[in-house]
């Protein structure tokens, strides 16, 4: 079993690293009143597991009952015929109307079921960055309609993706990456349970390598502990998303803003990357392939810190990869722009 499954928190005291929105969620539970959330952070810092935290607390054994968990890429992400082929759908599934027709009816059903022993349901939406605009304009009535007896709760990676007509009805949340010592500490936590051994120098390198994203770590450290040769952890941690940003930087050496661009903006829509993980996995190149020049550094650092404003995620990207054309790579990069 994976490791990142078996030591899933079962209740809002296992949730490390998040403090202050885990005082948030118990509070609302604890007082049975919970607003409209949007929660939003990096990929592996806890935002779905508390929110199953916050329903267990809320609900007790009632709690998947009272909860409806959707994931917008399998409901706008892989057109009619998943939602066709899909058991849970099916039966709402109409084939003569559109997919956004087909969206509404299942939101609004899932929407207007009442809550068991309860005074609202929760209704939440995982990769809620992959909803469009015009599914979220849908979301937006019946947020309205049923905000009596359901709860909505936008869980993201992108939260510049969600439109302000749903964003000023939610309490906004955001988990930041876990610290380093705080990912270390859970994975020694691990090693002892598991009864497994990991050199220190090893823990090091996957600390590093997670980025504040435990669920990572963890991955990396189960696949360190069972390998039976020597942990190539640069071997393991090249994902395909990865290779993707290196051919973003051929791309802008090669003078090809354009290419780049899209690229970049291919990592955000098709892989679901957040703005600050692109800049992640670009400096994450940059190390890899020595690109040593200072303004590099500069560049992916201002933009880092800009997107931690809240920033908009395309403009922001597109405004680094300009940067770095003009300030990195040769004149013939900048001709390109």
């Amino acid at each position: 079993m994976l490791w990142s499954e078996l030591y899933r928190p079962k209740g809002c005291d296992d949730i490390i690293g998040q403090d202050e929105v885990v005082r948030h969620l118990t509070s609302f539970a604890d007082a049975r009143s919970v607003p409209h959330m949007l929660i939003s952070g990096p990929h592996g810092t806890g935002k779905t597991a508390a929110v199953e935290c916050l329903a267990k607390r809320l609900y007790g054994e009632n709690w998947e009952a009272n909860t409806t968990i959707l994931s917008a890429a399998d409901l706008l992400g892989r057109g009619k015929s998943a939602l066709e082929t899909d058991e849970r759908f099916s039966m709402i599934y109409r084939k003569d109307r559109s997919l956004i027709v087909n969206f509404k009816q299942i939101v609004k059903l899932y929407a207007s079921m009442r809550p068991l022993d309860a005074d609202f349901k929760l209704m939440v939406f995982e990769d809620a960055e992959r909803l469009t605009f015009e599914a979220q304009q849908a979301l937006r009535r019946t947020m309205e309609r049923y905000s009596a007896t359901c709860r909505f709760i936008f869980v993201t990676a992108r939260p510049s993706a969600i439109i302000p007509a749903i964003a000023s009805r939610c309490l906004p949340l955001f988990f930041a990456p876990l610290e380093s010592m705080v990912v270390r500490a859970r994975l020694e936590e691990i090693l002892a349970a598991e009864g497994a051994a990991c050199p220190d120098d090893d823990l090091d390198l996957i600390v590093h390598a997670a980025q504040g994203d435990l669920r990572r770590a963890i991955m990396y450290l189960q696949i360190a502990v069972g390998a039976e040769k020597d942990f190539d952890l640069a071997e393991v941690s090249r994902s395909e998303t990865s290779n993707v940003a290196t051919s973003a930087f051929d791309a802008l050496r090669d003078g090809n803003f354009v290419a780049a661009r899209r690229i970049v903006e291919s990592l955000m829509i098709e892989y679901g990357l957040s703005a600050r993980e692109v800049v992640g996995e670009l400096r994450q190149v940059a190390r890899r392939e020595c690109y040593n020049h200072p303004a590099l550094a500069i560049a992916l650092a201002d933009a880092d810190h800009r997107l931690c404003q809240n920033a908009n995620d395309f403009v922001q990207i597109n405004a680094l990869l300009a940067r770095i054309a003009r300030e990195v790579f040769s004149e013939e990069s900048t001709a390109a722009l």
